[in-house]
């Protein structure tokens, strides 16, 4: 292998190192489109600490994560835990959704679809009241930016911070964002809704009352 061979092959090398860390600095920092989302495998990203997300949590006043209810709950949601977003502390998804028909909004803060469906389940939660348990379910690991975009919406709904996805994949939810899943107050599904809504009116009218 001649000298100039050798030299080639080492600048060819650098340039291949540099392109792989440049596609990997973008998917870290880059946020996804609508639809299929990434799986995070962690609740939330280690910066997102009880100090830091104070501030947030105190803009987005969310409503409180619902109780622990008499009864087990969904049986397809038994064991599996969040966190609730308003405080942090950790829910018992099955027993804190026990005995009531609730509808879970899943969604991310980087999907547009979803910033535009959350204040017409809010919405839609005012008109049912408590016949219905509306709750959004984060699935980012982004908490902070999640409070924030709350907020910004004026929609204090309760809302799990599940970024583990493990509320969908228990209920056995495509992977993309939005999704809406209905539950029989027996815990058993009613729908699974894999689209977005724009208005409360579109929600009743797909929701039903069973």
């Amino acid at each position: 292998m001649t000298p100039r061979t050798r030299w080639t092959i080492a600048i060819l090398a650098v340039v291949a190192a540099l392109v792989a860390a440049l596609v990997a600095q973008l998917r870290d920092t880059g946020e996804p489109s609508a639809g299929t989302q990434p799986a995070t495998g962690r609740v939330h990203r280690d910066a997102d600490t009880p100090a830091a997300l104070a501030g947030p949590r105190a803009r987005a006043n969310l409503a409180p994560c619902p109780p622990l209810a008499a009864g087990s709950g969904p049986e397809a949601l038994r064991g599996v835990t969040a966190e609730c977003a308003a405080d942090g502390s950790t829910v018992d998804v099955a027993r804190a959704l026990a005995g009531r028909k609730v509808v879970l909004n899943l969604w991310a803060y980087w999907c547009a679809p979803c910033t535009a469906e959350l204040p017409a389940m809010a919405e839609y939660q005012r008109r049912v009241g408590p016949d219905v348990l509306v709750v959004t379910v984060h699935q980012d690991e982004n908490e902070t930016a999640a409070l924030l975009r709350l907020a910004e919406l004026g929609v204090r709904l309760p809302t799990l911070q599940d970024g583990r996805r493990s509320i969908a994949a228990a209920l056995r939810v495509a992977n993309v964002v939005p999704a809406t899943v209905v539950l029989r107050s027996d815990g058993s599904v009613a729908q699974t809704l894999l689209r977005d809504f724009a208005s409360a009116d579109e929600i009743a009218a797909a929701v039903g009352h069973d």
